[in-house]
């Protein structure tokens, strides 16, 4: 496990920030509040296996008595890099990015299940949006009850779905939270 390299950080930043905007400063200079220590410090970011982990500094301090080879993860797995360098965020990701999302879509009941299969969001689905939402940013996916889903990217600005058809994309799927439980049940 070691901290990430100045390439890496950027990657990982420009991800984080395509989905939380300004608030991403809340999550790097966030306080921690676990471990035994009187003044636990922050999280940081690591990388252990072409995982990025989100973990506190003193989760981490302990860590460092664990050898690498036996070394499963630390903190929360956030994304990992594929083998051609490039960053890809994971569904463990998506309570971080709930918190801090800037851009919002809650779906109707009846289009949950829809997104949860893996398909993107259609205008007929759509309870509510933020506005200034633009074509291209990242989405945090939401049900009525303020559950998070899952995220994507804006397939429409918020003024054009307005005057879309009821089956325009609005959202194209990247993750949602079934995709957790698929992948637990190959394991």
């Amino acid at each position: 496990m070691r901290p990430l390299d100045e390439k890496e950080t950027a990657a990982v930043f420009e991800k984080l920030f395509k989905f939380t905007g300004p608030n991403l400063k809340h999550i790097v200079e966030r306080p921690a509040v676990e471990g035994p220590d009187d003044r636990p410090g922050g999280y940081c970011f690591r990388l252990h296996k072409n995982r990025v982990y989100y973990a506190s500094e003193s989760l981490v301090r302990r860590a460092t008595n664990v050898s690498r080879g036996r070394l499963v993860g630390v903190g929360t797995c956030i994304g990992k890099f594929t083998h051609h360098g490039a960053f890809r965020l994971t569904i463990h990701a998506l309570d971080l990015l709930a918190a801090h999302s800037r851009h919002k879509v809650w779906l109707k009941p009846t289009a949950e299940m829809s997104f949860l299969y893996g398909n993107s969001v259609l205008k007929s689905g759509l309870g509510r949006i933020t506005d200034n939402v633009k074509s291209g940013d990242g989405v945090v996916v939401f049900s009525m009850s303020d559950v998070p889903l899952g995220f994507g990217v804006g397939a429409r600005s918020t003024q054009d779905c307005r005057k879309a058809h009821a089956d325009a994309i609005v959202v194209n799927h990247q993750a949602d939270a079934g995709e957790y439980l698929r992948n637990e049940a190959d394991l």
